[in-house]
């Protein structure tokens, strides 16, 4: 296949990349570009040069895989950016589609841009923990001004062709067939006489930003985005376009080169292909057929069950909520009317698409109104009986071939798609709380889950915006296996003497969203302790009396967290505040069971007890063929736990630790506390990876 060719539509030369999906910009389109200019260059009957794509974009980025690469180097490419902007004949991008990252700096670079009303441009390249490496932050700002370069590459955002029109990005913003207003513009420019313009010659004026406007805008960036370095070096690149051009650009290559060898941008690449990766099923054909998606039915009104609604809602799709008194029903629906109405407060939505979302939700009290569902998910509270009983009757009223998810956290769904009877019909969707607003959702494919249900709701997962990652049937699953061993190990460090905020503050301290005490006041302590005793009835809890004894004590004394003002903390609002309470419950319990307490914890032994448990749960899921690819653990937990991105996830920053330091620090504990009940036990392949001084990346265990 021809990447790039060069055709001759009539004194215009029309130079188009055929490159798809997304006419990426990689070492073959380089060098096709480079040989469309050579034999632009040496036919003087050409008036003009129009740049175009193929296909539904323009180029939507550069090869982000060719970055990992040792001889990596964006020299050719800008080398050949140059060429096209000294070209002495006007050159003209047609734009459409998606222009990002290398699309709009190789659009910069022509003389004249003209783009369909529906296109959208940015440099997204900071969601990689990168900064533009084509120029992109010397010619933005010199076109569009220091203010809105800054803007659109520190924030990755994109922008409309009218406002790119209305801040000089872009020429003329035209409707038609892309290559076809590109050609009329071109020849209308040759009739007028139109000339080459080149950005990189603009000189930015002094003026016209505060003295100061640089210093602020670095120092928000290192306070307020310090975990990412990618922050601070676009603000030191963009205030080196008000250099002369040949200086600025060094200063660009220079610093994008050291981001792009940077952990915090491996580990930011490292999810973007994860995530990619997690929408493939092995083993699933290609050809599958999927089930239609009409309707849908949500069993259960609640916080959970209305904010699984919504996001079918906010795709346009017909939803039904049952529930068992008319006060639930009517509780839940003001409470997603009330959730769209302040998303309208903040602009966020119209009024219009306030009263379109909510026609979408309607309310019964009677399962019949399921009968004609496509979809049916149950998403009650966690209590094995109950579940069962709902997944039975819902067997019994749903369509045939509709298929029948549960939204249960930690519970077995071979269990409850057996109750159905029609297992190949179940599928686990477990949605992360609030549901509306969490981008995970984890697929769980039951022991006869039919190939078209799995291969359907990965497909409406990208429908209504979530990030689907597929898991095996066990206790939690992926992600909730894994925190199962990162709230133990929170309460043994409580009832040793560590502090909530303590606790919270180690982990946060690398960058995780919310510390364990906190996350679990916020989803409910009532929620967290209920999965709990749900496990010890179906026997998989350790005959450890110490074993979350704290958040089972909690519960008995009713202090569920943030809904009830009290649970790990103490709240006024939302806010949380130490609560005296909270330490002499873990010192009780602590000399109940005999355990000792300490007056100091260091951060590290909390980071080490917290992390290298959950880290080695994660590999024991990979082995075990729960999760698929190291990669989808990683997805699960930054997407839905908040483990910082740019540590890539437990499993990526696992190797980055050293899979030997985690296996000695599991064995220094294993002595140190004991190890009657297996806590500290090693994962055989963590034993193996670490022993042979390898990566977890370098094992093909569990994939299949």
């Amino acid at each position: 296949m021809q990447l790039v060719r060069l055709e001759r539509r009539g004194d215009v030369a029309v130079l188009t990349i055929a490159n798809p999906p997304v006419n990426a910009i990689g070492t073959a389109v380089v060098a096709g570009l480079a040989s469309a200019i050579d034999r632009f260059e040496a036919d003087r009957s050409y008036k003009a040069l129009l740049v175009h794509c193929d296909g539904s974009t323009f180029v939507a980025g550069g090869d982000i895989g060719s970055f990992d690469d040792p001889g990596f180097s964006a020299a050719p490419f800008n080398a050949t950016l140059d060429r096209i902007e000294t070209l002495d004949r006007p050159v003209v991008a047609s734009l459409h589609g998606s222009v990002l990252g290398g699309g709009l700096e190789l659009a910069l670079a022509c003389h004249w841009r003209v783009a369909l009303p529906s296109t959208k441009l940015g440099m997204p390249e900071v969601k990689l923990g990168l900064l533009p490496g084509s120029l992109g932050t010397q010619r933005l700002p010199r076109v569009a001004g220091i203010k809105l370069a800054l803007d659109m590459i520190s924030t990755g955002r994109n922008i409309s062709a009218q406002a790119a029109k209305d801040a000089g990005i872009i020429d003329e913003v035209s409707d038609g067939v892309p290559l076809e207003t590109g050609l009329a513009f071109a020849q209308a420019l040759i009739s007028r006489g139109g000339a080459a313009r080149r950005i990189s010659t603009l000189i930015i004026p002094p003026g016209g930003i505060e003295a100061d406007f640089f210093a602020t805008a670095a120092n928000d960036a290192r306070t307020k985005k310090s975990f990412y370095p990618a922050a601070a070096a676009i603000v030191q690149a963009v205030q080196a376009s008000t250099l002369p051009f040949k200086d600025g650009a060094a200063v660009e290559a220079r610093l994008f080169e050291e981001l792009r060898q940077s952990r915090e941008s491996m580990a930011l690449r490292h999810l973007f292909f994860a995530e990619c990766e997690a929408a493939k099923v092995p083993g699933l054909a290609k050809d599958v057929k999927t089930r239609p998606i009409t309707k849908v039915g949500i069993v259960g009104a609640g916080t959970m069950g209305g904010g699984i609604a919504m996001n079918f809602a906010n795709a346009g799709i017909q939803t039904v909520l049952v529930e068992t008194s008319q006060a639930a029903l009517e509780r839940g629906l003001g409470m997603m009317k009330g959730n769209y109405e302040a998303s309208a407060a903040k602009g966020r939505l119209t009024t219009q698409q306030v009263s379109q979302r909510m026609a979408l939700l309607t309310g019964s009290l009677d399962y019949a109104a399921l009968s004609d569902c496509d979809l049916v998910i149950e998403a009650v509270f966690e209590n094995m009986e109950l579940k069962k009983q709902i997944c039975a009757r819902l067997g019994q009223v749903c369509k045939s071939g509709a298929i029948i998810a549960t939204n249960t956290s930690t519970l077995d769904v071979d269990v409850l798609a057996q109750a159905t009877a029609r297992a190949q019909d179940v599928v686990g969707m477990h949605f992360f709380s609030p549901a509306n607003v969490m981008r995970l959702l984890e697929v769980v494919r039951g022991a006869q889950t039919a190939p078209d249900v799995l291969a359907t709701v990965m497909q409406l997962a990208r429908k209504i915006g979530k990030v689907a990652v597929v898991s095996g049937v066990c206790y939690g699953f992926i992600g909730n296996r894994m925190a199962e061993v990162y709230m133990r190990e929170a309460e043994f460090l409580l009832m040793e003497g560590a502090t909530p905020s303590q606790i919270d503050g180690a982990v946060e301290s690398l960058g995780m969203a919310m510390g364990p005490c906190r996350m679990l006041d916020m989803a409910g302590i009532d929620v967290g302790a209920k999965t709990v005793i749900e496990y010890g009835k179906a026997g998989g809890l350790p005959p450890d009396p110490t074993y979350r004894a704290v958040v089972r004590r909690m519960f008995e004394l009713g202090r569920f967290g943030q809904k009830t003002g009290a649970g790990y903390y103490r709240y006024e609002g939302r806010k949380p505040e130490e609560d005296p309470e909270t330490a002499r419950i873990a010192k009780e319990l602590a000399g109940t069971h005999g355990i000792a307490q300490r007056s100091e914890i260091s951060r590290q032994e909390i980071i080490e007890r917290l992390l290298y448990p959950l880290i080695n749960e994660g590999f024991k899921i990979f082995e075990e063929g729960i999760a698929w690819r190291p990669g989808d653990i990683d997805v699960v937990w930054t997407a839905g736990y908040g483990f910082p991105d740019h540590k890539g996830g437990p499993m990526f920053y696992a190797d980055s630790l050293g899979l030997g330091v985690i296996a000695d620090r599991m064995a220094h504990y294993a002595a140190t506390r004991g190890n009657a009940y297996g806590y500290w036990t090693l994962s055989p392949l963590l034993q193996k990876q670490a022993g042979e001084r390898k990566q977890l990346i370098d094992s093909k265990a569990g994939t299949s």
